[in-house]
């Protein structure tokens, strides 16, 4: 969410001086006092130099920037219940069902970063949930995963049980639920600003 930003290149001619296509972001250039404070934050607590297009997203309300730094910083990016490298897992698996390039491409670049194998990307990517570069454990809890996104309306105890079988427990589906419906939220507001995926991936 707040990690990959894509390149000056990519910015959209119909929005001047912006890297979104559909509605303008909040660029360090005409920011105000309160959101360069919070993007001199986020480069403090995530060691990064540039400002990731969801970021300035956020901006356009700088206490809902404020408020995804500190979920980014204390859940979404650190291991909890869940490893960082399974969020992630998480969050490419969604952000690809939902079709949301500049999230799937994104979180693609940070599982490589924490460990996961191309082969695990490309899996994810196209949904192909039975591949041999999942564990079982893995395998229900990404299916899991999906059911949130696509239909959650309908689950049951049923579902939970049948991931607790698989290995995992009630907090860590917890998580996941949290983690797929944050970032179907994320799909859907970079989505809906037009931010580019990012050109580049990790080797």
């Amino acid at each position: 969410m707040l990690q990959i930003d894509e390149t000056p290149s990519e910015r959209n001619p119909k929005q001047p001086g912006s890297t979104a296509a559909n509605l303008r972001i909040v660029e360090e250039s005409t920011a105000g006092e309160d959101v360069l404070a919070l993007y001199q934050e986020l480069r403090s607590r995530f060691g990064q130099p540039d400002i990731p297009g969801i970021a300035k997203c956020f901006a356009t309300n700088p206490p809902v920037l404020k408020s995804m730094i500190d979920l980014a910083a204390g859940f979404l990016f650190v291991d909890s219940h869940l490893s960082r490298r399974h969020k992630e897992m998480i969050a490419t698996l969604i952000s690809s069902q939902n079709d949301c390039p500049y999230c799937a491409s994104s979180h693609g670049n940070l599982l490589l970063a924490h460990g996961g194998s191309t082969e695990v990307l490309c899996a994810l990517e196209t949904g192909a949930l039975n591949s041999n570069s999942f564990s079982e454990a893995e395998q229900a809890l990404l299916r899991f995963a999906l059911r949130v996104n696509s239909d959650s309306r309908s689950m049951t105890r049923a579902d939970v049980e049948g991931a607790m079988q698989a290995g995992w427990t009630e907090t860590q589906l917890a998580e996941t639920i949290h983690l797929a419906a944050f970032f179907a939220a994320f799909n859907r507001i970079a989505n809906a600003f037009g931010l580019p995926a990012p050109k580049h991936r990790l080797p």
